[in-house]
């Protein structure tokens, strides 16, 4: 494997996509745009980076798993491949929804590993389109879970950092 093989290999995801959002001979901080999938619980915003986003699927039936942590709902199927489900209600320390509304979603997402996720949210609205000088600072108390804060209209979508919200031994 080349030098620029082994860097390509070792990138992470975000940087991958960015890199391939690129036209041919364009620069970089030309073209650079962000796409966030916005998703909700109770009628907070939430966002994703597309690019950790494998797809998105109509709430199933979901197994429950013992001994796991609370927000671990259990796991599920999907084309033959086991995809464990977090309520992310529940690893924000949000209650829990006891509404089986036919909005509800799970994302899954790709891990660093390999491996699939699923989060459960209330629902799923759409992907907004940022330019990353339009991203702002967290507030101190979403930092945990939060890196930036995008602008939607007159209210700011809370923008995920994936792997703190998939690491369960993090307020969970």
């Amino acid at each position: 494997m080349s030098i620029e093989a082994d860097a390509v290999a070792a990138a992470p995801f975000e940087e991958l996509a960015r890199r391939a959002a690129v036209p041919a001979g364009a620069t970089p901080e030309a073209s650079v745009e962000r796409e966030l999938l916005v998703l909700w619980l109770d009628d907070d915003p939430y966002a994703l980076p597309v690019e950790r986003v494998r797809e998105i699927v109509r709430l199933r039936a979901i197994t429950p798993m013992p001994r796991v942590p609370a927000a671990v709902r259990g796991v599920l199927s999907l084309r033959g491949e086991i995809v464990q489900v977090i309520d992310l209600r529940l690893r924000l320390g949000l209650p829990a929804s006891g509404e089986q509304s036919p909005r509800r979603r799970i994302v899954v997402l790709h891990g660093e590993d390999g491996q699939m996720t699923g989060l459960l949210v209330d629902r799923v609205s759409e992907v907004l389109r940022l330019r990353d000088e339009e991203l702002r600072p967290p507030t101190g108390r979403d930092a945990e879970t939060v890196v930036a804060l995008a602008p939607q209209g007159d209210r700011f979508v809370s923008v995920f950092d994936v792997d703190r919200v998939l690491d369960l031994g993090v307020g969970a």
